[in-house]
């Protein structure tokens, strides 16, 4: 069963610049969930409904994802909208062009100053990892779950704990001293390992309905909280391996983050629901665990239709494009240039041609040509490094994020209710 341990906080800080509050000792009280091997779980006829719903949208956005015909290209558009959202919830503030010229430049083998965007782009690479470590089929295990957070925190402030399972007690909230007003104090350290074995055991097990499996997996994991910093962003790569290792998500990751995001409070909540105390069998352990599934299976099934409209309205840009240029043909450069702008928006010549597979004198022909048809546009900040924008791209990808922080949809029926970027 599920229980508080009780522990003695000594001070481990000196110095008279921290407050009372700060250097004080107190008791305090950490939370060990129950293991999720051998629980019974039994979703309410409502709940079980909303989980196949989800299931069924999630595959079918995987099975009919078919954006200028390559599904690479919304792949990796989602992939970076889902790491930006699920960088959002922790707080994490970057809007897509700045992510973007940052991408590209890093591409292109330039320096990242911008603190921000080198986090972000770390949980780009994270999430990228998780959802292609796992294949339909496959086990997870503790090496996936690590190197995730090893591609995440790696070139941050925070890489020397890289890649490291803690060996100190960590909480949520309250003071960065101690814990003895902390709103969440996750186990101890030397309770991570078995609750860890016990986690990937679950993740490895079909009993349940996939999007029930995935809703309880990350539950238990920002539960047990295993590393010092960045288990929310890891967490939240976990559901994708599960939905790869169950075959419900083998090419797209619905933003899911996205969503959650829009309903971070209602998020937590449910969260912090799911930590019962006592038998697992309870009326209280079993309601908490249906209503974050409800809530889950809800936030699956509003990705799905938010990237699905998404998918749509880059087709018409290119539809939009193919008009512009006029008649161009199959195997030329300008076509190839074209194919890959949607996923990656913000290019230099340099990296252009690597995407392409095409000389430098091609690539910059075709980047001229595309200048001419209005696609592609030279930022004046930035005119020095040759680099280019497709704009209407970039301004699709922000209309997805502000669509997604609308609850209504819409901005225009229901104001967003968190930040979004701006459109310029």
């Amino acid at each position: 069963m599920s229980e508080l341990l009780r522990f003695r906080w000594e001070p481990q800080v000196d110095g008279t610049s921290l407050t009372r509050r700060d250097r004080q000792g107190c008791n305090y009280e950490a939370y060990v969930p129950d293991s999720l091997i051998g629980r019974k779980f039994a979703l309410e006829g409502t709940v079980a409904a909303d989980v196949a719903d989800a299931e069924r949208k999630v595959t079918e956005l995987d099975c009919s994802a078919l954006t200028l015909g390559d599904t690479e290209t919304l792949a990796r558009l989602l992939l970076r909208a889902e790491s930006v959202a699920s960088s959002r919830i922790e707080g994490l503030e970057i809007g897509p062009r700045r992510l973007l010229q940052a991408d590209a430049a890093r591409e292109d083998g330039e320096t990242i100053s911008d603190v921000t965007a080198v986090e972000v782009l770390g949980n780009i690479d994270a999430m990228a990892y998780a959802a292609s470590s796992i294949k339909e089929g496959a086990n997870i295990t503790k090496d996936h779950i690590v190197e995730t957070h090893l591609r995440l925190l790696s070139g941050t402030g925070l890489a020397r704990h890289a890649g490291r399972l803690r060996t100190v007690q960590n909480w949520i909230g309250g003071s960065n001293y101690n814990p003895c007003s902390a709103a969440f104090v996750p186990p101890p350290p030397d309770r991570i390992e078995a609750l860890l074995d016990d986690l990937f055991r679950f993740c490895n097990d079909d009993s349940l309905p996939t999007v029930a499996q995935a809703a309880t997996a990350h539950a238990q994991f920002e539960t047990i909280h295993p590393f010092v910093d960045g288990n929310g962003r890891v967490g939240r790569a976990l559901i994708h391996m599960i939905l790869r290792r169950r075959g419900l998500a083998k090419r797209i990751l619905p933003p899911i983050s996205l969503v959650l995001a829009t309903h971070a409070q209602d998020y937590v909540n449910a969260l912090t629901r799911t930590r019962y105390l006592g038998d697992p069998t309870s009326a209280e352990a079993m309601e908490s665990a249906n209503y974050w599934m409800a809530l889950f299976a809800g936030a699956c099934v509003r990705a799905v239709g938010d990237a699905e409209a998404f998918e749509v309205r880059v087709r018409e840009i290119k539809r939009q494009w193919r008009e512009r240029l006029g008649p161009v043909r199959s195997h030329a450069a300008v076509q190839s240039l074209l194919d890959v702008l949607p996923g990656a928006p913000i290019i230099t010549v340099k990296s252009a041609a690597e995407l392409t597979n095409r000389s430098v004198p091609a690539v910059n022909e075709a980047i001229a040509r595309l200048e001419n048809a209005g696609i592609l546009h030279q930022p004046r900040a930035r005119a020095w490094s040759r680099t280019f924008e497709a704009r209407e791209i970039i301004d699709a990808f922000i209309g997805l994020e502000r669509q997604l922080a609308s609850p209504a949809g819409d901005t225009r029926i229901e104001a967003p209710v968190r930040e979004v970027p701006r459109w310029k």
